[in-house]
């Protein structure tokens, strides 16, 4: 969608927030009827105006200024985190005062259709009662507050999810060899430099074996990682730290005065994995030795169904002994359900991560959803298909939305084991 597609999409989205404005406040007005104070009840009513209608405004103006040179920068995120937040809150308590209204309209039709010849002055619609804008109230207050937390912690409640694979072919001497997985970065949103330090520490103090980054280092352009080489260059891991390119990290999302400006920009990112302490894989593989004995870590380019296609999975296995255990990154998810689970080359563990599980989710007591579901087969944690496994990292930052909810900030740490008979 082009930026003008963007504009009037905003624009009917904004429209009706404003409809849904006025709706709240017929219900607002409901719920601080009998209250005693007029000026309390003005402030609330006419409070909510201001706060949600300038909400509106400022997300309107922050799109406008959007240039397309630099993306999204954290303002326009947080304009339209909080312009999501309050839009979805209306959402709740507007469906509540709905149904509380069509259940008066169906009794007001009822009553005129029966009614009687001495009851023609009357009015056969009840008036809203007060406790259906109390329940509006309570259910909103929900996603209103759990948005909220979204944004000023969620986004940096960093967790360390765990798996140990067992493997038949496993050289002896990586039994019990860990490896620390980072994946979406995205450098262009982080807006509190304490809180993204706690998690790159916690991913340090996994002393891992091997360090590795599944892509999207940024959200468009070299740039935004610069601040933080400092501090993500604190990884690093006995055997080396890899990495691979993202869908976000080509430059694809914003405009570019030239292609000439555009591959410069890859090039500069690329010298910033290396300035990181990364390898970058560009389709190609390296052997990881540990006493004698070998496994081969591949890398290719992003390929992904629906995104950019550049990887080249039979290049990258160039010179990798059929027999040899392989760990792949790739960013994309989608690349190993179409080329990588069913490959002859038998990749035993391919690392991804792209989805962010969309930063919002139920992950609990085994239960899991996410709206990004509907859009991926595999979206978070580990896939096994006839002992190939896949791992989706959530993510270690956010776009977008500057928030998360459900899905939190992800450190992975793989051990690979020998299975014993």
């Amino acid at each position: 969608m082009h930026r003008g597609g963007f504009l009037t999409f905003f624009l009917i989205i904004s429209a009706i927030s404003l409809l849904f404005d006025w709706y709240v406040f017929t219900g607002l007005k409901t719920f601080t009827n009998d209250w005693h104070s007029q000026r309390l009840r003005q402030v609330v009513l006419y409070g909510f105006l201001l706060v949600s209608v300038g909400v509106t405004l400022l997300f309107l103006l922050g799109f406008g200024s959007f240039s397309t040179a630099k993306g999204m920068t954290p303002f326009h995120e947080w304009m339209l985190s909080l312009f999501l937040t309050f839009f979805i809150t209306k959402v709740f308590f507007v469906l509540i005062l709905f149904l509380g209204d069509t259940g008066r309209l169906f009794v007001g039709i009822f009553n005129t259709v029966n009614k009687t010849q001495d009851q023609v002055s009357h009015s056969y619609f009840p008036g809203r009662r007060k406790f259906i804008s109390e329940l509006a109230i309570l259910i909103a207050a929900f996603p209103f507050f759990g948005f909220f937390y979204a944004m000023f912690r969620g986004k940096y409640d960093y967790k360390v999810h765990r798996q140990t694979l067992y493997y038949d072919d496993l050289p002896d001497a990586f039994d019990g060899f860990t490896i620390t997985q980072l994946s979406d970065i995205h450098s262009g949103s982080f807006d509190n430099v304490d809180a993204m330090q706690r998690g790159i520490d916690l991913a340090q103090s996994q002393k891992s074996d091997l360090f590795v980054f599944t892509g999207d280092l940024v959200n468009n352009a070299a740039w935004e990682i610069e601040q933080y080489i400092s501090n993500f260059s604190m990884l690093r891991a006995p055997y080396g730290q890899f990495s691979i390119l993202g869908n976000h990290d080509y430059g694809d999302y914003i405009h570019w005065d030239s292609e000439q400006e555009k591959a410069a920009n890859l090039d500069k990112l690329k010298q910033h994995h290396k300035d990181l302490g990364y390898r970058l894989l560009l389709d190609e593989n390296v052997v990881i030795e540990k006493n004698g004995q070998k496994i081969s870590l591949i890398g290719v380019q992003n390929w992904g169904k629906g995104f950019i296609k550049v990887g080249n999975l039979d290049k990258a296995l160039q010179g990798v002994d059929q027999n040899t255990f392989k760990v792949l990154l790739s960013h994309d998810p989608t690349h190993w359900e179409e080329q990588v689970r069913y490959n002859p080359a038998n990749i035993h563990l391919t690392l991804s991560g792209h989805t962010h599980g969309a930063q919002f989710g139920v992950e609990v007591a085994g239960f899991r959803w996410s709206p990004v579901q509907y859009r991926y087969l595999d979206w978070a944690g580990l896939v096994n298909e006839k002992n190939r496994y896949l791992y989706v990292n959530r993510g270690f930052g956010f776009l977008a939305f500057s928030g998360r909810l459900g899905i939190w900030p992800e450190i992975t740490v793989i051990t690979l084991k020998k299975k014993t008979a």
